[in-house]
């Protein structure tokens, strides 16, 4: 049997340790978020564009590398529905310690929602070629960044059309990424344009799992990092 048959699939454990640093980070950023909302400590730079940018960046290649995660995973059903009820006690812990910042649809809630998905996308994700599959989900990535706003496609470019009316407004559709008046989220990630760069890693996935990629990218670097990044969940709930 191969290190690369299905059955067997090479640990990658630069993944490991490039999610280490991602959750460091992470939590790095919310400590000066505490300090600059909730504590009187000027921070200024804080809610400045770069900022936005940077979060972004690296909560969105934890969400591409949780897609690729699918791919290593015996079930994601149960392990999304486990970090789905995380999610909801961080709901509740937000609801009854600090409403102010209240925590409805998180990045948790969008872990465990998508990783329920996928079970049943396969099938038609399945029927998509790699290539065709990773780089179209990274331009729905970009194409809906601005749904939230009203807007598909790339506005900063003149290239945009607004979305209809009667996608915004309804509760019900809040956590898909159409927001609705009295609705807010403290840590807000909606399936909309998020699921995209989820499912980019999926298709990412097969390559890697099939030892595709370059041996550095297979080969051990840091445990204490590798460490750090397969206890993300944990690390996640205790920062919070």
């Amino acid at each position: 049997m191969t290190a690369s048959s299905p059955l067997s699939p090479k640990r990658v454990h630069m993944m490991d340790e490039l999610r280490g640093v991602l959750i460091l980070l992470v939590a790095l950023y919310h400590l000066l978020y505490d300090l600059a909302v909730l504590f009187p400590v000027g921070i200024p730079w804080m809610f400045d564009p770069w900022m936005n940018n940077l979060r972004n960046l690296c909560t969105g290649t934890l969400i591409f590398i949780s897609g690729i995660s699918c791919l290593y995973s015996r079930s994601n059903l149960r392990r999304g529905l486990k970090t789905f009820l995380w999610g909801m006690a961080l709901t509740v812990g937000t609801f009854l310690v600090m409403p102010s910042q209240l925590i409805l649809f998180g990045i948790l809630h969008f872990f465990g929602v998508s990783m329920m998905l996928y079970p049943l996308l396969r099938p038609l994700l399945d029927k998509i070629p790699t290539g065709i599959g990773m780089w179209s989900c990274v331009a729905l990535y970009f194409l809906t960044f601005h749904v939230y706003s009203g807007v598909f496609g790339l506005p900063a470019l003149g290239l945009s059309v607004p979305m209809p009316d009667f996608l915004y407004g309804h509760p019900l559709l809040f956590f898909v990424g159409f927001p609705a008046e009295g609705l807010s989220s403290a840590d807000y990630y909606p399936l909309i344009p998020w699921i995209f760069l989820f499912l980019a890693g999926t298709f990412c996935g097969r390559w890697l799992r099939a030892g595709k990629f370059p041996d550095f990218v297979y080969q051990s670097h840091n445990p204490q990092l590798a460490f750090i990044g397969r206890h993300t969940l944990l690390i996640y709930l205790v920062h919070q």
